[in-house]
């Protein structure tokens, strides 16, 4: 495996323990991740080379937030300084009916400040073969989008491979850009879409449904709109309630279908960063395995972000493994 790259902001995140709302409790705990910063670091538990580019706050929160990442040996050398605070965001863990809830304190972030001027592409990309980038970045600020685009286009006339996960998330584009148009400005420069009906129908304008024959056209669809993109790769959740969900995914490669089984989940612990451990388990799949194969390594590394506690899959490769091997009973291992 090649130096992977990616860039999106790093967040501290608080929440009262166990399944408590703020309002029951004055202790909180608090863990740092960010959706890009996740897939990094779970790569990086994979075996892989990994380096993260952001902007982190220079006091100590910043100085915590760095030794975080660099505990998982990622390559932090192309994350810069600023006055500003590190983005905050805090989340309600729900159980069973009652959902999770999140409120985000970014907009004025070390991270949001960020411009082309910060980052040297030609430097942080000198040893990368793979860019993975999703849609919450260019939704934060016209500087993260226009940074975001910059380091694409060189990645591509690099030759690298470059995997998108164009999360849409209404409530964070708020600085004018249209987002249908800034994520079709940035799929032009993508190979692998890590999505489902609801992103391509997000980003065409379209209305397909969520069969599997909606599925191909869609991803049909798209590869026609879009001649760089290669392989379509989507998750399925679903759930039964906040506490007991259902994961399986299914891909299109331009060849063929295929679809996993289902995983049950029947305890969900922590489900933030799941959609993130999957696209870290894909991105190593697929330069491991055939494209089936990394589908399923990265739906099993989803299932088992589901049990730990906070934003980042602690999974290591045998772990992942012993659930595609079948082992999901839990038992003790001696």
């Amino acid at each position: 495996m090649g130096q992977i790259i990616t860039f999106g902001e790093v967040l501290m995140r608080i929440s009262p323990r166990g399944n408590k709302k703020f309002i029951q409790s004055n202790i909180v705990e608090f863990y740092f991740g960010g959706t890009e910063l996740n897939v990094g670091i779970s790569i990086s538990n994979f075996g892989g080379e990994v380096k993260h580019i952001s902007v982190v706050s220079e006091d100590s929160i910043g100085e915590t937030a760095l030794a975080y990442i660099r505990q998982f040996g990622m390559d932090t050398s192309s994350i810069v300084l600023s006055k500003r605070p590190l983005g905050v965001y805090f989340l309600e863990v729900g159980a069973v009916i009652r959902p999770s809830m999140i409120s985000y304190n970014r907009s004025h972030s070390a991270f949001s400040e960020i411009i082309p001027a910060k980052v040297n592409w030609e430097k942080a990309l000198e040893k990368g073969e793979w860019m993975h980038w999703t849609g919450i970045t260019p939704a934060l600020s016209q500087g993260a989008f226009d940074t975001l685009k910059e380091g694409l286009k060189l990645a591509r006339n690099k030759g690298m491979a470059v995997s998108a996960d164009p999360t849409y998330r209404s409530d964070l584009w708020k600085y004018g850009q249209d987002p249908k148009e800034a994520l079709t400005e940035l799929l032009h420069y993508s190979t692998i879409f890590i999505g489902g009906v609801n992103e391509i129908n997000e980003v065409l304008g379209t209305q397909f449904g969520y069969s599997n024959d909606d599925f191909i056209e869609a991803s049909k669809k798209l590869m026609e709109t879009f001649p760089t993109i290669e392989k379509v790769f989507d998750k399925i959740r679903t759930s039964l309630n906040s506490s007991w969900h259902k994961i399986r995914a299914r891909m299109w490669n331009r060849v063929e279908f295929r679809e996993t089984e289902d995983l049950d989940i029947t305890h969900v612990v922590d489900r933030i960063g799941t959609g993130d451990a999957f696209a870290a388990g894909l991105i190593y799949g697929l330069q491991k395995f055939d494209d089936y194969k990394a589908m399923e390594f990265g739906s099993a590394a989803c299932a088992l972000k589901h049990t730990y506690e906070g934003d980042v899959n602690l999974a290591t490769v045998s772990e992942v493994n012993n659930i595609l091997a079948g082992n999901i009973t839990g038992r003790l291992v001696r």
